[in-house]
């Protein structure tokens, strides 16, 4: 059964579509998350994602285009959760600088990284835009169409993203004597 289909029969009410339908992309939207934010945040996020999904499905006009609508909320989850903590990050160091302004400029932010697979590290240490249209176009396999569609931006740029985050990425890999 399609995506569509599913989507429809949800959209009419039936209970087993749309719990088909969460199965179906609940693993391709968890690992979406967890690509973009560390593994504490992902089930929380993963589930906002599921609960905007569920308030919004009956106003999706156009079912066949479920997987970039679906990612476009994840997209905007991710974007929100991020907003938020770089927010609480600012509120912080600003504290610590005035406490102490040596320490607070040393004491950045600077994330514990735990051992990870080297690709996943890798992808980490990329800035969050070209991370984000790795993610989409490799990792969730989505069209140079699908991916501008869900960040708003034109499909020039999601290849132009693209071409970029290969680069940093090869060379992140190279500096860490991983050839990619």
């Amino acid at each position: 059964m399609t995506d569509e289909l599913l989507v429809v029969r949800a959209q009419l009410g039936e209970r087993a579509a749309l719990a088909e339908l969460v199965e179906r992309w609940r693993v391709p939207v968890w690992t979406y998350v967890r690509r973009m934010l560390d593994a504490e945040r992902a089930d929380d996020v993963s589930q906002e994602v599921w609960l905007a999904v569920i308030r919004g499905l009956p106003r999706l006009r156009e079912p066949a285009r479920f997987a970039p609508w679906l990612f476009t909320i994840a997209r905007r989850s991710v974007t929100d959760r991020l907003r938020s903590q770089y927010a609480r990050e600012e509120l912080t160091a600003r504290d610590v600088a005035a406490e102490d302004p040596v320490s607070g400029t040393v004491a950045s932010m600077v994330e514990a990284i735990v051992d990870r697979a080297e690709l996943v590290s890798a992808l980490s240490a990329l800035p969050v835009l070209e991370r984000e249209i790795l993610v989409l176009f490799y990792l969730e396999d989505l069209s140079v169409e699908d991916c501008a569609q869900i960040c708003r931006i034109p499909a020039g740029t999601v290849k132009s993203r693209l071409n970029r985050a290969r680069r940093l990425l090869r060379a992140h890999l190279e500096e860490k004597g991983t050839r990619p």
